[in-house]
């Protein structure tokens, strides 16, 4: 069974970075989309960046130009590159694979990590 597991998360002041990383396990069926997605306390869970199988790339308005989404094929790995992180950055990051998918940001996807909190301060 594929199996995803994030790490790289913790805490930092405004203006900081993180690279938060995503290993995927088990077998994985092609062509795929991988994603990234955050949830705060209270809110409903969005998605942040996604690189879909032909290499296409898609940022929320709110994390474009701070933050680098990325994988590594030969090591089954996704990555994400924070930088110049906001207290409004703070959540539950996930990590998300499946088939492609026409909405990238539309969390319906198959395969699902346990997260990994990012808290920024002010």
């Amino acid at each position: 069974q594929t199996h995803l597991v994030e790490s790289g998360g913790g805490s930092v002041q405004a203006g900081g970075s993180l690279t938060l990383s995503c290993e995927f396990y088990g077998y994985i069926s092609r062509p795929m989309c991988m994603a990234w997605f955050r949830q705060a306390p209270g809110k409903e869970r969005e998605g942040v960046a996604a690189i879909d199988s032909d290499g296409t790339i898609n940022y929320a308005d709110s994390v474009k130009g701070r933050f680098t989404i990325s994988k590594d094929t030969a090591i089954n790995r996704l990555s994400l590159q924070m930088n110049s992180l906001k207290p409004e950055d703070t959540g539950m990051y996930y990590c998300a694979l499946d088939t492609d998918a026409a909405n990238w940001s539309d969390p319906e996807y198959y395969y699902w990590g346990q997260g990994t909190q990012v808290t920024v301060s002010s």
